[in-house]
């Protein structure tokens, strides 16, 4: 097989890219080691900022998260007592869109065929090779059949346990990483959202988040330690630690119902320097995780994206060089400043296991001076709308 471009990897950052690379003229294939029902059932986050819906419209892909996404103008911080509103629309001019992962995916699956985009699904055994020369190639079973993709590029959108990000020798790299001491236990169910905008609160007792899917479906989370279990939260327990944790005014329009999928989460802080080594270029979680905090990790893979599919175009048109060579760098000094306000949020917003009394303490008057400065609001509003590529 000869591509121009290989893609290793079909989360959004791989179909995001591939579908760029395509509308450009650019041959690309993708290949994808799981199969396509389990990529397009894939729980994950729901916050959009512009830069990942811009691109969504620039492929003619826009029309059903336009018709079924929630435009939120605001979202909301809490001290367990009060909603301090962060008023995003009025501070930056700008919105978010809720709209899952979930159906973003699926829209970019379903647009490949007619589009031209080759998706290798089930694809084991996946390896890089000659990644530093002028002819790498990937390698993969398929089928039964080990078959090869030469390339003139390789884009490793595969995650943070996929092959690409292990194809860079340890000796022109650097990593970069924080374990944070809790995980996130989370629920989706079948039910109204207890507020029309996002609330992360901080309680004494742990965080909680009250976000949404769409009128009908709504996504919770609370703080837990790392060595809970899913079996010891029942739905009826959980339930009522979110009312307890997201406060009296959230918790007075909360709807109750069984899980559709419950699950808990670590979470970590991770930055891979550099994102390009020879012909192989990082995009998404195989090059940065973030905290779920700041509703970062999937527009990231789309800035990554952006500033990818940009310097691949300029070099298929014989534009020459320059844009690959400066892609990681770009890159990362967008991811290093949404890595920044993940941390801090996160740092906000959580229990640690040595929080005392002074800490808690901090952590309330920081709340309440953002509840009475603008120019406090605005600058979350600024990180939480998206930083201009």
């Amino acid at each position: 097989m000869r591509t121009k471009v290989a893609i290793i990897g079909s989360g959004p950052a791989g179909l995001l890219l591939g579908h760029l690379l395509r509308q450009a003229g650019v041959d690309a294939v993708i290949v994808e080691r799981q199969a396509r029902e389990h990529v397009a059932g894939r729980i994950r986050a729901g916050v959009l900022e512009r830069v990942t819906t811009d691109l969504m419209e620039r492929l003619g892909l826009g029309e059903r998260m336009s018709r079924e996404g929630l435009v939120e103008t605001g979202f909301n911080l809490a001290d367990g007592e009060r909603l301090i509103r962060i008023e995003v629309e009025a501070l930056t001019g700008r919105q978010v869109v809720v709209y899952g992962q979930t159906e973003l995916t699926r829209d970019l699956i379903e647009a490949a065929p007619e589009r031209g985009l080759e998706i290798v699904w089930e694809a084991g055994e996946v390896a890089l090779h000659d990644i530093e020369s002028d002819r790498p190639s990937v390698s993969f079973v398929a089928k039964g059949e080990r078959r090869r993709l030469e390339c003139d590029l390789i884009a490793g959108c595969d995650g943070y346990h996929g092959p690409s990000r292990r194809a860079i020798p340890a000796s022109a790299a650097r990593e970069y990483e924080r374990a944070w001491p809790f995980g996130w236990l989370g629920i989706l169910a079948d039910v109204p959202p207890c507020h029309h905008e996002l609330i992360y609160s901080n309680h004494e007792r742990g965080f909680a988040l009250a976000s949404m899917r769409s009128p009908t479906r709504s996504r919770y989370y609370i703080q837990v330690p790392l060595d809970e279990k899913i079996d010891d939260w029942p739905d009826e327990r959980l339930w009522d630690e979110l009312a307890l944790r997201l406060g009296p005014e959230a918790a007075a329009n909360m709807t109750r119902g069984p899980a559709l999928e419950k699950s808990i989460a670590p979470l970590r802080s991770y930055v891979f320097e550099p994102m390009r080594h020879g012909r192989l270029f990082l995009a998404g979680d195989a090059a940065h995780i973030v905290p779920p905090t700041g509703a970062k990790g999937l527009n990231l893979a789309a800035s990554d994206v952006a500033y990818l599919s940009e310097a691949i175009i300029a070099w298929a048109r014989d534009d020459g060089e320059a844009r690959l060579a400066g892609y990681s760098e770009r890159a990362l000094a967008r991811v290093w400043k949404a890595e920044r306000f993940s941390w801090w949020l996160t740092g906000l917003m959580h229990r640690f296991p040595d929080t005392g009394p002074f800490e808690r303490a901090m952590q309330i008057a920081e709340l309440d001076y953002i509840a009475g400065s603008t120019a406090m609001r605005t600058a979350i509003a600024e990180n939480y709308v998206g930083l201009p590529l």
